[in-house]
């Protein structure tokens, strides 16, 4: 009687007097599970960089825009009717529950220059809290103060990419730039936040709210803005809040009850949830199509270990001749497929993280490599080299010792 121990050992040794049908049946694994690795890091890492876009943005917001006006029945779109204004941004900071804080807005697109140096970007009049709602930070300088809004103080605080476009490597604190004909001193300057998709959220100056409504954009409304961004305590607080600013702004623009409303509300909430939903769709895409892979290579074992059954029918015969069971024969080459597999799946795990953090480095892109998916691959690995060699150790076992000892 043949033992385990014995059998695990013959099935070694089976595997490394060839070496290279080894490796060649191993390599549909070592692909599939690098594969299944890498695109569920590249998943993870996008996953990771779309929350972070949104935090840099702000979280649990509300954006309230200006209703559309109309022009011979054509849509001038949104914010184009200024029916917003600053007395309503007070409203919904005193009226609205789970509010924390209310950010009123200009902005425009606008020509700056700074001696011989000149760049289009987007100017916003802002007050004070849009800086906590939107997660700007100063890098240097400081930010407005009640005095600058209330004198409406030609200051500015600019983007890192104007600082690096209009000043180079020169100090821009306290320098005058021209927003339109308009001089300004700079007073901050903004921590980079980077790219967002195709949006720079470096590429922007901020100037207080009545300094824009007064000197650099003007309007035939005063008071007005274009939006309200409002920042809720938590997030089960933005539809809290959301229906009462809804209630509070449509009564004080004195709007019946069959009118509709000259306003819109965005809620972050909803847009973070559907990116969210579609990176990890797309992340689970990713896997499922790499999984195939991994199906391949167990394709790829189940027919090389039934080759290798038709090689060793002879050396099958001896075996059971001199008293090896017909689980004796099962289990050896269950085993020879369960370490080929195992060991690709090895080989392939530290090959997916290599080449992960490869792609990371030449594409600049964020790569998130957990144990989870590790783990997964290779277990998913071992079942496919069992599932896969069951059928050709089976095969094996039903052969009959006086047949096999015959065979050439």
């Amino acid at each position: 009687m043949i033992d385990f121990k014995s059998t695990l050992k013959i099935a070694l040794n089976s595997l490394k007097v060839n070496k290279m049908r080894s490796a060649l049946t191993s390599l549909g694994i070592i692909i599939g599970v690098s594969a299944v690795i890498i695109m569920l890091a590249i998943g993870a890492g996008a996953n990771k960089q779309v929350q972070a876009n949104m935090e840099s943005m702000g979280s649990n917001l509300l954006t309230i825009r200006s209703a559309t006006a109309k022009t011979g029945g054509v849509s001038m779109g949104m914010g184009s009717k200024p029916t917003l204004s600053i007395k309503d941004a007070d409203a919904i900071k005193k009226q609205a529950r789970g509010v924390d804080a209310v950010a009123p807005l200009l902005n425009s697109s606008k020509q700056v220059m700074y001696g011989n140096q000149n760049w289009q970007t987007t100017v916003y009049g802002i007050t004070t809290p849009y800086l906590y709602v939107k997660n700007y930070e100063i890098e240097m300088g400081r930010p407005f103060t009640r005095d600058d809004d209330s004198n409406a103080s030609k200051v500015a605080i600019i983007g890192s990419t104007i600082e690096k476009e209009l000043f180079g490597d020169v100090n821009s604190i306290d320098k005058t730039i021209r927003i339109g004909n308009v001089p300004f001193k700079v007073i901050g300057t903004l921590k980079s936040k980077g790219q967002m998709g195709a949006m720079d959220q470096d590429d922007l100056i901020f100037i207080p709210i009545t300094t824009a409504q007064r000197k650099v954009f003007g309007t035939d409304f005063p008071g007005s803005v274009s939006q309200i961004i409002v920042k809720a305590k938590s997030l089960e607080d933005t539809n809290i809040a959301q229906s009462d600013i809804e209630e509070i702004l449509r009564r004080r623009h004195n709007l019946g009850k069959s009118q509709v409303n000259d306003f819109q509300i965005r809620n972050s909430a909803e847009f973070q949830e559907k990116m969210k939903s579609t990176v990890q769709t797309f992340a689970i895409l990713l896997a499922s199509i790499a999984s195939v892979s991994l199906i391949v290579g167990g394709i790829g074992i189940m027919n090389i270990m039934l080759v290798s059954v038709t090689e060793r029918t002879k050396e099958i015969g001896i075996r059971m001749a001199i008293g090896a069971r017909a689980s004796d024969i099962r289990t050896q080459f269950l085993i020879e497929a369960l370490v080929l597999s195992l060991l690709g799946g090895l080989i392939g795990v530290v090959a997916g993280i290599i080449i992960a953090l490869l792609i990371g480095l030449i594409f600049n892109t964020a790569i998130v490599i957990t144990l989870s998916p590790i783990l997964l691959s290779f277990g998913f690995s071992g079942l496919v080299g069992i599932g896969f060699g069951y059928y050709p150790a089976y095969k094996a076992s039903l052969l009959n010792p006086i047949d096999a000892l015959r065979y050439e």
